[in-house]
């Protein structure tokens, strides 16, 4: 079967990090001929300015103004690529289309704002595409990725990683845990993965394993579970020498520095499945 033709024109509604750079020469690479970018101030790379054709800065809040900005452009399709700072959501200054918008949200976490303006974008005709468009190349598929080959004990406390995991994010708590021989040393929450590696780390003395996973109901719109070169530093220097992610659903941004990090800093990373 033939892949479908890219659309000529994508919006990218662009956070912080490598995601937005990386989607960016992706899509190109893909074939698409306009990129459109709506950047946040404190948030966005002004790099970005340099790999796509339209870029306008806006504050997080400005629903109406990027919605505008992009039938502007003829956008019918965007993505949701790099992450916005939790307070930036948390503090929102938000314009009159968002302010409607949140008026009708029962919980104001992440998932729910996002489903909202997902949904505000669709009434408008521009349909938000899996934030994991173009990248399918850095989805792992399960085994080893790179670093040291796991030992026996290890492969256990993967199982029990990810197990643990798997019902922690079921309960929208977090997706990230880590352990040590069958003992969960700490579980992420609003603080964020690198927290939640360091707190971990202290206590894990050199033998810790992170394990991050997707949702049950994983909206990869707008929510993908990420690994990228900060995650590796981070957890080489809080003493966490393995890495466990979900085949399949976890993006490794910045994929050829994680195997140069993992290498020489001793952290496996390997991709598992539930079964």
């Amino acid at each position: 079967m033939t892949a479908p033709d890219p659309p000529q024109t994508i919006g990218m509604i662009a956070g912080n990090g490598l995601y937005p750079g990386i989607f960016a020469r992706a899509a190109r690479r893909a074939g698409v001929k306009l990129l459109v970018a709506a950047a946040f101030v404190d948030e966005t790379d002004p790099v970005l300015g340099d790999l796509v054709d339209r870029l306008e800065w806006m504050r997080v809040g400005q629903l109406g103004k990027m919605i505008k900005y992009f039938k502007s452009h003829g956008v019918s399709r965007a993505v949701m690529v790099g992450q916005i700072a939790p307070k930036n959501l948390f503090d929102l200054r938000p314009d009159l289309r968002l302010l409607k918008m949140l008026s009708r949200v029962k919980e104001r976490n992440a998932e729910s704002l996002f489903a909202g303006i997902a949904g505000e974008l669709e009434a408008d005709g521009i349909l938000l595409l899996p934030a994991t468009t173009f990248l399918d190349d850095l989805l792992p598929g399960p085994g080893h990725v790179c670093g040291p080959a796991l030992g026996a004990r290890q492969e256990e406390d993967a199982a029990y990683g990810f197990r643990i995991a798997k019902e922690v994010s079921r309960l929208d708590i977090g997706q990230t845990v880590v352990v040590k021989k069958g003992t969960v040393l700490a579980v992420e929450a609003f603080e964020g993965t690198n927290e939640a590696i360091k707190r971990g780390g202290a206590m894990g003395r050199g033998e810790a394993m992170m394990v991050k996973v997707s949702k049950p109901k994983q909206d990869f719109r707008f929510d993908v579970p990420v690994v990228g070169p900060a995650t590796i530093e981070t957890a080489a220097a809080a003493g966490v020498n393995a890495i466990v992610v979900e085949a399949g659903s976890t993006l490794l941004l910045g994929k050829d520095e994680i195997f140069r990090l993992c290498k020489e800093k001793k952290v496996s990373l390997v991709a598992r499945t539930g079964e």
